[in-house]
């Protein structure tokens, strides 16, 4: 037959049960650092879902391509790509997007947000420079 073993100040054997000597009040004392714990812990998470929304700058970079974008659509379909039109709208579409690649995402919003877009843009093949690697890796770099 086994018996439970009962370390010495942790809890008594009574027949082949180990119970513990904790009373109320150690218990609550226990508890409390649980819920203290648990606040934090929620607090923190909160916190990381607020960071989650990009920043304006950001926003406004994206909006700023997504526009020379539509811009050289337009003139490719007005004007069949060729001329100083085209050239135009086709640097002001590239400096939009280095500038997304530049901007530095310190926040897990602009992170994810970055990601995000430059992951569409690249789906689609147009993320193939030299400039465009440069900028994103320039950006991951600490300028403190």
């Amino acid at each position: 037959m086994l018996r439970c073993i009962s370390f010495r100040g942790i809890g008594h054997t009574t027949g082949e049960f180990t119970t513990s000597r904790i009373n109320r009040r150690a218990l609550l004392l226990q508890s409390g650092g649980a819920i203290v714990a648990t606040t934090v812990e929620a607090k923190a998470l909160e916190r990381r879902l607020e960071n989650r929304e990009p920043s304006t700058e950001l926003t406004a970079l994206i909006e700023a391509h997504r526009s020379a974008y539509r811009a050289l659509r337009r003139t490719v379909d007005e004007i069949r790509g060729c001329g100083s039109v085209f050239d135009s709208a086709c640097r002001t579409e590239e400096a939009a997007l280095v500038a997304i690649c530049a901007h530095p995402a310190i926040t897990e919003g602009d992170r994810l947000a970055k990601a995000d877009y430059l992951l569409r843009i690249e789906a689609r093949g147009e993320l193939d420079l030299p400039q465009h690697t440069q900028a994103i890796l320039r950006s991951t770099m600490w300028k403190g």
